[in-house]
């Protein structure tokens, strides 16, 4: 089996994390008022902040900037197809996570 590279392993600690921070967002909203311990709006004020950066304007424009650097690369043959795609596919599933979770969530209460 192949060793898995410290790099790549961060990147996905850190992929995940963020994606966990995005899920419990979408909790934390659901959620009403009366269940919150008395203090939490503010925090819950201050991670709705970071899911709209994270997935907002800022993230998006690095996302185009990724691709479309990912895609020369891919087209002038400096980088493998296979890792060009691995990319592309990242940015789908960033910003299609709230959609993916909707999709599994539904599936799972059909199928109880």
């Amino acid at each position: 089996m192949k060793a898995l590279n410290p790099a790549r392993a961060a990147r996905l600690v850190v992929a995940s994390g963020a994606a966990d921070l995005i899920l419990a967002v979408s909790r934390a909203s659901a959620q009403s008022g009366s269940l919150d311990p008395a203090g939490s709006n503010v925090i819950l004020t201050a991670v709705t902040w970071l899911q709209g950066t994270l997935l907002g304007n800022v993230a998006t424009a690095l996302a185009v900037i990724a691709v479309g650097a990912v895609g020369l690369m891919m087209l002038t043959g400096r980088i493998e197809w296979r890792r060009g795609a691995t990319v592309i596919l990242g940015c789908f599933v960033v910003f299609g996570a709230a959609a993916i979770v909707a999709g599994i969530r539904s599936v799972s209460a059909g199928a109880s």
